[in-house]
């Protein structure tokens, strides 16, 4: 029986190419995200092995409709991506009141949303195997390459302590859960629109490789640490940003 993989924030980006990596690895392929159009395109392109639900990951019952209707179609999960989220700009010149609302967006989106989509996965990983990865940034160490990420920053890193509570429990039921820490990649939705080329020249002048990642360069890994060859790995955390930044 083939393997049932969730990807949540899947409607483009780094989730439509991890999406995508899975499909032709053979995995029946589930995204989610808030936008169905965008959901309805990717699985269009992807084939008759992917599907959608439509769901916010940061809301309770939207999470468990999600995970209950999967689970009735396919009967299992095994893989959970929790890719879903978005910066919000917030900075300590925002007006507090703002500050707090797009704190909390931010929280539900990034952290809130994984911590949810992990409890409700993890009880239909039952066959001994599981995979669960956690889509950090490197924003986490860095606070970000520009200002007015302090929520985002401070989401990404939470993802660590989520990892390690999260592996820790389940390995004895052969479920890993690892994090995974993005540098600059393009061809996503990240920046609100193409990054000009002196942003990203700026950038890539400080990347040992040469060069800005790309969405599949993310996928490739998501790959690797849901093989078999990958079980022994589990509460790590994998900085994929051309030597940007390493050895934290």
């Amino acid at each position: 029986m083939a393997k049932v993989a969730i990807v949540t924030g899947g409607g483009s980006g780094i989730g439509k190419a991890i999406a995508s990596a899975f499909v032709d690895e053979g995995y029946q392929v589930v995204i989610i995200g808030r936008t169905e159009s965008k959901l309805q395109d990717v699985v269009n392109e992807l084939g008759e092995t992917a599907s959608y639900q439509v769901a916010d990951v940061g809301v309770r019952q939207q999470v468990e409709n999600a995970v209950n209707a999967i689970v009735e179609t396919h009967g299992q999960i095994d893989i959970l991506v929790n890719n879903a989220g978005f910066v919000g700009g917030i900075s300590t010149e925002t007006d507090l009141a703002e500050a707090e609302e797009k704190w909390d967006a931010v929280m539900n989106a990034n952290l809130k949303g994984a911590f949810l989509m992990s409890v409700a996965c993890a009880k239909h990983m039952t066959s001994g195997y599981g995979r669960i990865i956690n889509m950090g940034s490197i924003a986490a160490y860095t606070g970000g390459s520009r200002g007015g990420v302090l929520a985002y920053s401070s989401a990404k890193m939470g993802m660590h302590g989520l990892t390690a509570g999260l592996a820790k429990e389940l390995a004895s039921k052969g479920v890993t859960c690892n994090t995974i820490h993005p540098g600059l990649i393009l061809e996503t939705d990240f920046f609100g629109g193409p990054l000009p080329q002196e942003a990203i020249d700026r950038r890539v002048v400080e990347i040992p490789a040469g060069r800005p990642g790309v969405p599949e360069d993310i996928a490739s890994a998501c790959v690797f640490l849901c093989s078999d060859k990958a079980s022994y790995i589990t509460g790590e955390t994998l900085n994929i940003n051309g030597g940007w930044l390493f050895g934290r």
